[in-house]
């Protein structure tokens, strides 16, 4: 499941993406942290994670870095100012 995501994820960032403005608010990218979410919790959680940060991406909202979190959540990461290192992670 999470590799056919990641393949429809991908298909949109190569064929889709490039035909419309950029208008990101966060950083990364929402089908880049998409990927990460599904590499890091796996398809279904990895899945529920980037659906919740698409509908988190609207003007009200307020910009800036939402890396993954180590934590299955569905709320905007406000503790890591850096990117976690998640291979390190998977081997504990």
């Amino acid at each position: 499941m999470g590799k056919g995501i990641i393949f429809l994820v991908r298909g949109y960032q190569r064929f889709i993406s490039p035909l419309t403005q950029p208008s990101c608010r966060y950083y990364p990218s929402c089908s880049s942290y998409m990927i990460k979410a599904v590499q890091v919790h796996g398809g279904f959680k990895g899945f529920l994670m980037g659906v919740s940060r698409i509908l988190r991406c609207h003007p009200f909202a307020k910009p800036g870095l939402d890396y993954v979190p180590i934590e299955f959540s569905l709320r905007k990461n406000v503790i890591d100012k850096e990117e976690p290192n998640y291979q390190e992670l998977k081997k504990n």
